[in-house]
């Protein structure tokens, strides 16, 4: 049975609806968002969508392999030439700037999405989805791996696990600003209005997120400092004597990276 298309041909309509279920992703969610939500904002029927995707889970797929897909052959293909030039002289800016430089290019291509690309990086890295998370560690596995091993020859001194820890927080806090936030107007804010290509917007980012994974593990005077303020601030609850009790870190397969 042929599907009715409204008038399209079917790769007009294929790609009208992974451009509405991306819109919808980037404003919603995964969670969120329905197939009666997406098929509204595409102007076709459930017909259309079940023929060209057959679930919503796949179509999600193929909305992210479509943007996701290029950007990380864009950031081996950096991170390659990086280790080529630079061997065992390789830092954290090269690293980073493998990792958001092939994004600021695509951001600025309309054909990948143009300013919204970003949003939507930020949005599937930082979206609470175990459909999404669990499919951005299979699909990038092995990008994930390679990045978080070239922050490790970087960075040799700091444990895995502790490595782990920074990039997660350092590149996920970044992943959630470029969710919720117009790419012009958050560069435009960043630069004080001055003109800023890639190479000086990474730099200014690299700065940031480099001193965080750079800082000194915090010593026994620290630990008690922090452990005699969180003591008085408890109210009368029970003092542990400044020991924190530390979440898993970041596996290797976690590192999906951002913009």
């Amino acid at each position: 049975m042929a599907v009715r298309t409204t008038g399209r041909h079917s790769g007009d309509t294929k790609s009208h609806i992974l451009d509405a279920t991306e819109t919808l992703f980037i404003e919603s969610g995964y969670e969120a968002m329905s197939l009666r939500q997406i098929t509204s904002r595409a102007e076709v029927n459930l017909a259309a969508v079940n023929y060209h995707f057959g679930s919503k889970e796949a179509l999600i797929h193929a909305m992210l392999s479509r943007r996701l897909d290029r950007l990380n052959e864009e950031r081996l293909k950096l991170l390659d030439r990086f280790d080529v030039m630079l061997g065992a002289r390789l830092t954290c800016e090269h690293v980073l700037g493998a990792m958001f430089i092939p994004a600021l290019r695509l951001s600025r291509d309309p054909r990948f999405g143009g300013n919204a690309f970003l949003r939507l990086l930020g949005r599937a890295y930082t979206d609470p989805s175990s459909f999404i998370r669990d499919f951005l560690s299979a699909h990038y596995e092995s990008v994930a791996v390679r990045f978080f091993d070239a922050f490790q020859r970087a960075l040799p001194h700091l444990p895995r696990e502790e490595l782990g820890w920074r990039l997660n927080f350092a590149i996920g806090s970044l992943s959630g600003v470029f969710a919720s936030t117009d790419t012009d107007s958050l560069i435009a804010g960043f630069s004080q209005g001055k003109s800023m290509n890639n190479a000086k917007l990474i730099a200014r980012l690299a700065s940031l997120i480099v001193a965080a994974l750079k800082a000194p593990l915090p010593d026994s005077s620290q630990l008690a400092a922090f452990a005699a303020v969180l003591g008085d601030a408890a109210e009368g609850g029970e003092s542990h004597g400044g020991d924190i009790e530390a979440a898993p870190a970041t596996r290797p397969h976690e590192l999906h990276g951002t913009a």
